[in-house]
């Protein structure tokens, strides 16, 4: 965040404590994108992220007090965003919990920038328990690191780490799996 911006906000923070609603607009303005985001790669549903977003808005709204800066509110609203997903993907029943084991495979080689693939891929990782995929999205599609997505979803640094490491080689070895299957059925 440049100089001007990070003053322009902090400003904005303040007044918007102290009840300035234009000051309060300018933050969701600012952060509305980066809230979608999450919960719209972890739910995969337009409608859903827009209901998560004015959710964590709103709760925000209620709890504006208790933010202390903007390092604080940045890291309030990704915690918020993470558990509102991870609740109305369970609340509405958007996505049943499945072993690894029983994810659809893609039945294809596919380049990497094949939009099959990528919608196999997206499949796949929506077929992953709540964690597990929240840790690959944040990683992944937010661009956080290990100790970022730890301090946000409350867990060690190392269970992070390794629940990207096992969930990536299991899809790999799916996707390559799959892959093997696909070359050898064309001769």
């Amino acid at each position: 965040m440049d100089g001007n911006r990070g003053e322009r906000l902090g400003t904005a923070l303040k007044l918007a404590v102290r009840g300035d609603q234009v000051a309060f607009a300018a933050i969701v303005e600012e952060h509305q994108a980066m809230v979608f985001s999450i919960a719209f790669h972890y739910l995969h549903d337009r409608s859903l992220a827009e209901d998560v977003a004015q959710e964590v808005f709103l709760e925000l709204y209620q709890k504006l007090a208790t933010i202390q800066s903007l390092p604080h509110l940045l890291f309030w609203l990704r915690r918020v965003a993470v558990h509102r997903s991870i609740d109305q993907g369970r609340k509405l029943n958007h996505r049943r919990e499945q072993e690894l084991d029983s994810i659809a495979e893609p039945s294809a080689a596919r380049a990497a920038s094949d939009p099959l693939l990528h919608d196999r891929l997206r499949q796949s990782l929506r077929g992953l328990p709540e964690k597990q995929r929240m840790v690959v999205v944040l990683r992944y599609q937010e661009d956080m690191g290990p100790a970022e997505i730890a301090e946000i979803m409350e867990m060690p640094v190392n269970t992070v780490k390794s629940t990207l490491h096992r969930t990536l080689e299991e899809l790999r070895k799916k996707l390559t799996r799959k892959i093997g299957e696909a070359r050898y059925a064309f001769f």
